[in-house]
């Protein structure tokens, strides 16, 4: 059976000890195992990352730039590939999972970019003979803690900034789907990277808290769960530790009375149930303005629902494929069950649904639920599966209120064509990520992602200028080349101003 391995030092590492399951979704098999690493392979890593450090944050950013664009041409070359090599691991169909990596490739190829990126400030004359100028310089050794259901576009989205800004970095992946990262790690030292720079280590609860403890490591990325997010924050953070940590979402799509909603139910039917709801930035709650609004929505949401095809993760036609685990797919089904006990009124049933075929597969028809309330559970919940909620309300306010109430603040959508009442909701909804006839907002590559709330803990987003910010640290320097002949032309023991 195939076996994972940590990736240190430009070399694949071996670690005789625990191993994890890596299941093949589509068909319910174990396909491989990963080496479960032990603080002292975490140690490791940061030696070695430690070590290259220092000469690479030394290389001039044009020349790390360079490495960044050679990647970028090693992930395209390699594009089906690594998308091959994913969704046999995740579960997604391929052409998702070219995408998962496409959204990743416009994070590198925004850290090509690093050269212009990282220049300083300068203030000549700002005082007798003074000049004040900053720079960014890199932390040192960083990591990066992702999650399952992007394994390649989140550590792309951590790991090509940090680096192009002088870092060296340590990422642990999801253990479930750790193949694509490690092929990631050796297309960068083919692309030209110093060993060391780049180290994979797999891991568990073990890795992820000596992560956060590790002294040599100055920062922490995290993308996962609400409650992990805060933990992974709390706990870098008193070790005294920069620390971005993005957690869970339940997104809501808010349908007024003039949307053109043949349009935005193909918009919501992509958002809500494609990589069988399995991001952070789905739409799993859609909220119609008004009963006649919501009359005609459901009507044509269930035909567009019931002309969907799942299918194993290489079918061209599929539009989504197998949730990731056994596990994760009876807790699905078990909010579909409080669901229903809760009173939601159950249009269409995703449970019990077999392909012929692949009967030991992880599949979810998808699931529409209707006339669910605020205080319902399986509404407060991030799901994570092809399920979509219906909340219905009267005004936009009250839709307003709930995205704004609701304990996650991650991704918000309104599908209209009342440019004023866009602007308002806009402007109103406490959201971290609006779209406005756009159903999954994802900021690109040069802006910057990250939700509110219990959707994000720390002050800077992932990758664009917040990345650079996040992965560097500004230094101040203000100076003086007096020309006195030698005399002292000032003395002062007070804080020096301007006056």
């Amino acid at each position: 059976m195939r076996l994972i391995n940590h990736f240190i030092d430009g070399q694949t590492v071996s670690e005789p000890g625990r191993l994890g399951d890596v299941f093949a979704p589509s068909i319910g098999q174990v396909q491989a195992q990963v080496e479960l690493a032990e603080v002292s392979m975490l140690d490791r890593a940061v030696t070695n990352a430690k070590l290259a450090q220092r000469e690479w944050a030394l290389t001039n950013p044009q020349r790390r730039a360079r490495v960044m664009f050679a990647f970028r041409q090693l992930i395209e070359d390699n594009m089906l590939d690594l998308a091959e090599l994913l969704a046999s691991e995740h579960g997604k169909v391929v052409s998702d999972a070219q995408g998962d990596i496409q959204r990743g490739l416009e994070v590198v190829e925004f850290a090509c970019g690093i050269p212009h990126l990282l220049k300083g400030e300068y203030t000549e004359g700002a005082g007798p003979g003074i000049d004040v100028y900053s720079i960014r310089q890199p932390l040192g050794v960083v990591a990066g803690i992702t999650p399952f259901n992007f394994p390649a576009m989140i550590p792309l989205w951590m790991l090509a900034p940090a680096i192009a800004c002088g870092n060296a970095f340590i990422l642990k992946p999801s253990e479930r789907d750790p193949s694509v990262p490690v092929r990631l790690a050796e297309l960068l030292i083919e692309a030209g990277l110093p060993k060391g720079i780049l180290n994979v280590v797999h891991g568990d609860k073990t890795i992820v808290d000596a992560i956060c403890d590790h002294p040599d490591i100055k920062a922490v990325s995290f993308v996962g769960s609400s409650d992990i997010a805060n933990y992974v924050y709390q706990r870098a953070a008193a070790a005294g530790k920069r620390a971005q940590c993005m957690g869970g979402a339940k997104n809501h799509g808010i349908v007024l009375p003039d949307a053109d909603l043949d349009q935005t139910v193909a918009d919501i039917l992509g958002a809500a149930y494609g990589s069988a709801g399995e991001r952070c930035m789905a739409l799993p709650v859609v909220v119609p303005v008004g009963e006649k609004t919501a009359a005609a929505l459901r009507e044509k949401l269930i035909a567009g629902i019931e002309g969907l095809k799942v299918g194993i993760s290489t079918d061209p036609d599929a539009h989504y494929g197998p949730v990731v685990s056994a596990q994760h797919k009876a807790r699905i089904e078990s909010y579909i069950d409080l669901a229903i006990e809760e009173g939601s009124e159950l249009v269409l049933d995703g449970r019990g649904f077999s392909l012929q075929g692949y009967e030991e597969g992880y599949f979810l028809a998808p699931t529409f639920l209707d006339r669910v309330t605020p205080e319902m559970k399986s509404y407060q919940d991030e799901i994570f599966g092809p399920v979509l909620q219906m909340v219905r309300t009267e005004t936009l306010e009250e839709a307003v209120g709930l995205a704004s109430s609701h304990q996650y603040g991650n991704g918000v959508a309104l599908f209209t064509q009342n440019g004023a009442a866009a602007r308002w909701f806009m402007h109103e909804v406490e959201v971290g990520m609006v779209g406005i006839n756009v159903p999954i907002p994802v900021p690109v590559a040069y802006h910057s992602f990250g939700g509110w709330k219990r959707s994000g803990f720390g002050d800077m987003d992932q990758y664009g200028m917040d990345g650079v910010r996040f992965y560097t640290r500004s230094k101040k320097v203000t100076q003086r080349w007096p020309n006195s002949g030698g005399k002292v032309i000032d003395q002062s023991f007070v804080i020096p101003t301007m006056k």
